[in-house]
C-alpha cells in the first residue's frame, strides 16, 4: 500500500530501508523494485539512526537533492491528498533547500502516543508557519493541544533537502553521523557497530532543533492512522469514533469505542459498560488498558522483561 500510493513519482525514485528479517518480504511484496533499491538494518537502533543510515547511503550512490521521508506502516484514506501535499512540498524545497516541509494531519483526539505540531498564521494559501513542537506530551497537555485548534498531528512525513538534514546530523549528533558513513557501504562495519549506536527518536535528534525560520506546515487530511498501537489499530478497523471492533468469542453490552479480542474460542470473553478500553486475551496473558494509556504498554513490557517474565512478551 505504501508503495502503491507514491508509484505516480516513478519506482527509480523509490528506496525502502527495513529490518534485515523483513527483506524477502518486502522482495516478495514489491518484485519490480530496482536491484540495489532496498536496504536491510541489522539492529533496532530507532529512527534517528535508521533515517541517517539511509541518508548516507543515498549520498554514496551520489544522489542529492529532495527527499520525503515516509513510511510503510501507516493507513490514509486520501492518498491522493498526499501525492499533491508531497508534489507541492517538492516544490517548495526547489526554491528553498534549508527547510523542512512538514505534513501535518488534522487531530481527531488527544493522542500523546506521537508528535504535534504548532502550525501558525498561513503564510500562502495551504502553507502555514512553523511555530514549534512536542514530541509525546503527556496526556493533560495533549487535550489542551488538541482543544486549542492550533496543533496538528505529525503523521511523520518530512519533506527535506537530504544535504541539509546531513548536515543537522553534523551539527547535533556527530558522533553518529560520522560513524554511519562509515557504515554506509561497508557491510562488515554496519553489522559490527550500527547496533552499538544509541536508540534515539530522530525527533529528539534533528527535528527538536529546527527553527521556526526552517520550516514550512501543509496541513492536510489524509484521513491518516498508524495502527502501530492497539487503539490505532482499533479505530482503522472501526467504521466509525465509538464502535467497537470485536474478534473472538466476545459479548459486550452498553460498551464503546473499545478494541476487544479473544484468541480463546473456548472461554467467553464478556463486556459492561466499557468505554475506549483495549482488552487483548490470549493463552499465555489477558491485557486490559484505557486507550488513554496505550503508550504505557511499552513501559509494562519492559518491566515486564526486567522481572524475568519475558515469556510473555
Amino acid at each position: 500500500m505504501a508503495v502503491e500510493r507514491v508509484r505516480s513519482f516513478g519506482l527509480d525514485k523509490i528506496f525502502i530501508s527495513t529490518a534485515d528479517e523483513y527483506l524477502a518480504t518486502v522482495r516478495e511484496q514489491v518484485p519490480e523494485l530496482p536491484a540495489g533499491h532496498l536496504w536491510g538494518e541489522p539492529a533496532r537502533r530507532d529512527l534517528a539512526a535508521a533515517v541517517g543510515l539511509t541518508l548516507c547511503r543515498l549520498k554514496r550512490r551520489g544522489l542529492s537533492g529532495t527527499l520525503a521521508m515516509l513510511w510503510a506502516d501507516h493507513f490514509m484514506d486520501h492518498p491522493e491528498v498526499f501525492v499533491q501535499a508531497l508534489r507541492r512540498a517538492e516544490r517548495l524545497v526547489a526554491v528553498n533547500p534549508q527547510r523542512f516541509v512538514f505534513l501535518g494531519e488534522s487531530p481527531r483526539f488527544a493522542n500523546h502516543n506521537l508528535g504535534w505540531i504548532h502550525a501558525g498564521p498561513e503564510i500562502a494559501p495551504g502553507e502555514k508557519s512553523f511555530l514549534g513542537w512536542k514530541y509525546r506530551p503527556e496526556l493533560d497537555e495533549c487535550r489542551r493541544l488538541y482543544e486549542s485548534g492550533e496543533w496538528l498531528w505529525n503523521p511523520g512525513y518530512f519533506v527535506f533537502d537530504i544535504d541539509f538534514v546531513l548536515g543537522l546530523y553534523r551539527q547535533f549528533m556527530p558522533e553518529m553521523e560520522a560513524a554511519l558513513a562509515a557504515m554506509a557501504d561497508d557491510e562488515e562495519k554496519l553489522r559490527q557497530n550500527y547496533p552499538e549506536l544509541p536508540a534515539i527518536s530522530f525527533d529528539s535528534a534533528i527535528i527538536e532543533h529546527i527553527s521556526p525560520e526552517q520550516a514550512v506546515v501543509l496541513p492536510v487530511n489524509l484521513g491518516w492512522s498508524d495502527p502501530g498501537t492497539l487503539y490505532a489499530l482499533k479505530e482503522t478497523m472501526a467504521s466509525a469514533p465509538t464502535d467497537n471492533y470485536v474478534k473472538g468469542t466476545v459479548s459486550v453490552q452498553r460498551t464503546v469505542d473499545s478494541f476487544i479480542v479473544n484468541e480463546e474460542p473456548e472461554k467467553l470473553v464478556a463486556a459492561v459498560g466499557l468505554d475506549g478500553v483495549i482488552v487483548v486475551n490470549t493463552k499465555d496473558a489477558l491485557l486490559v488498558c484505557h486507550k488513554d494509556h496505550v503508550p504505557d504498554i511499552k513501559v509494562l513490557l519492559k518491566n515486564l522483561e526486567e522481572e524475568g517474565k519475558g515469556q510473555y512478551l
